[in-house]
């Protein structure tokens, strides 16, 4: 068993012990996150520490049931040292768990800590709150209001049967002018052409869909992407495959979501807004308007198919009066202006076109030959990290050849990430010459690489120069843990500095300095973004043999 180090524990000896009574435990999610993934069921359990004096959590975690007692010692920690507010730091005087080896190993682990650890068969306040987070699952209201759902679901499935994205385009919006309970215009946007996800986006503003069609089209990250998600203002209607009917197709690289009947699938009704996120329901005044809505849209594509079919499509444009079904005599009904935006549409479509345009030259850019001849034979490589003072010394040193990367953040994480390269002085002078003649250090990353014939699989280091040019400064099999853990850092290091990283050409390779060099040994700084392999489009690279 591992026990804390004596500077933790004196740390931990400094503050305060209150005279309260902290219950502990670890459960599965399952049962009260009804939201999390089906396929993660059974897969995450959650630690807490509860203050039965004060009644409040201060610490909680999700962890992996891989992980072993250790964590439930870290979430302590963080209970005692940085607790959830109000709750201030302090040790409790007593600690009561439910599991005995779980009591025995906390006793070993905090010794003269003066906290005592007992075992109970029940923790009542963790049990209140497990029955707190099962019940709040039980009441959330449901998907569509009962007396929408049944005119909802006939729509839904008479959308599905229409399939408007066989001529609809996701560039050929809709617009729908309600002008009824606070909505005016609704702008209608149709998937499925492209032969991934299927239904309709009904954007409650032109703004909302501008937005993020240009975030979508732009060459942004994932985590951007998923914000500009995120940030739309929209109902939708999306369509799922129900379980038990893709079962046997599951492995069906083929399979499309199209080629299944409509009692194959489930209609998921939702809403999306920068304030709420995704909302996996609508109430009753939303119901009615997407309603409405729906009929309006299916009978204005019912009626104009043979314009629709044309590309591009015109102005078209009808008004029909939409009812509810009802027995009543007295049926409630608006008039909804149904209307094509061919302006619109070839907005877009010049979007789209100067997207591909960039790709296309970024792409004929990517595709020279990756090369090999960059890095010396011999030289020292390593990864690691500079603290800020220091590239701040490169940065004004007039003996180390210094290439900026123009406006970034100054000093932000623990210091700056680097590749360093060590090798001999005229080798590194070479080096610096040939990235100089190649506009300098645009980006560092690594993409997977395989031997096919040897069954080895690589993280290969990549430069890329401003020309666009590539070359490996690295191959590092993917069971070597040293490099595994040196990019793990490097990974995180490169998060804090918001992707901000650097090249360091050093000499003395042969000298005393080799695997440190020191100041005066560093005769070259480049300042290089650290790009996602994603970005080169590469895919995962093989070693080929070559023959005279």
């Amino acid at each position: 068993m591992n026990h804390l180090p004596q500077t933790t524990k004196r740390r931990l000896q400094n503050i305060a012990q209150i005279p309260s009574v902290w219950e502990g435990d670890r459960r599965s999610v399952v049962g009260f996150r009804g939201s999390s993934d089906p396929e993660k069921e059974g897969q995450e359990e959650c630690i807490l520490w509860v203050d039965g004096s004060e009644g409040f959590v201060r610490a909680m975690d999700i962890v992996s049931p891989d992980a072993g007692p250790e964590a439930v010692v870290r979430t302590l920690l963080r209970a005692i040292e940085n607790p959830h507010s109000p709750a201030q730091p302090a040790r409790p005087q007593k600690i009561v768990v439910r599991n005995r080896e779980l009591q025995f190993f906390l006793r070993g682990a905090l010794q003269n800590l003066e906290i005592a650890i007992d075992y109970v068969p029940q923790l009542p306040l963790i049990d209140e709150l497990f029955r707190s987070f099962e019940s709040a699952d039980h009441t959330r209201p449901p998907a569509l209001p009962p007396e929408e759902e049944p005119l909802l679901m006939e729509i839904a499935r008479t959308f599905w049967l229409a399939a408007p994205w066989d001529l609809l385009a996701d560039y050929d919006i809709i617009a729908l002018e309600i002008n009824h309970w606070g909505v005016e215009t609704i702008y209608a946007c149709t998937m499925g052409m492209l032969g991934q996800e299927y239904g309709i986006i009904l954007y409650r503003s032109l703004e909302s869909l501008k937005q993020f069609r240009a975030a979508a089209l732009s060459n942004q990250s994932h985590e951007q992407l998923e914000q500009a998600f995120l940030g739309q203002d929209c109902w939708f209607l999306n369509f799922e495959p129900i379980e038990d009917a893709v079962s046997d197709l599951e492995d069906d690289e083929d399979f499309n979501l199209e080629d299944l009947d409509c009692d194959q699938v489930r209609p998921v009704f939702g809403s999306v807004h920068p304030y709420e996120g995704i909302r996996p329901f609508l109430d009753g005044e939303e119901a009615k308007i997407v309603s409405y809505t729906l009929q309006g849209f299916l009978r204005f594509y019912e009626d104009h198919q043979k314009e629709l079919v044309q590309d591009p499509i015109g102005t078209l444009q009808q008004s029909y009066r939409v009812c509810e079904p009802t027995t009543s005599e007295q049926s409630q009904g608006i008039t909804i202006k149904v209307s094509t935006l061919p302006e619109l549409a070839q907005e877009f479509i010049e979007m789209l076109e100067t997207s591909e345009d960039e790709d296309e030259e970024h792409l004929q850019k990517l595709q020279l030959p990756i090369r090999d001849d960059l890095i010396p034979d011999n030289a020292f490589l390593s990864l690691g990290m500079i603290p800020w003072d220091l590239v701040e010394t490169l940065q004004n040193r007039s003996k180390t050849y210094y290439h900026s990367q123009g406006a970034r953040s100054q000093g932000e994480g623990e210091g700056l990430p680097v590749i360093v390269v060590q090798t001999s002085r005229p080798k590194a002078k070479q080096m610096i010459e040939t990235l100089q003649e190649e506009g300098g250090l645009e980006a560092i990353c690594f993409n997977p690489g395989e031997d096919p014939w040897g069954e080895v699989s690589y993280d290969l280091g990549i430069l890329q120069s401003k020309h666009g040019s590539l070359y490996i400064f690295g191959e590092f099999t993917s069971d070597d843990s040293n490099h595994t853990q040196a990019r793990q850092k490097w990974d995180r290091r490169c998060e804090q500095t918001q992707g901000y990283c650097g090249l360091i050409i050093a000499m003395g390779v042969t000298g005393t300095s080799r695997g440190n060099p020191q100041l005066q040994d560093m005769l070259a700084l480049f300042e290089a973004k650290s790009l996602d392999p994603k970005a080169l489009a590469m895919g995962v690279l093989q070693l080929m043999p070559q023959f005279d």
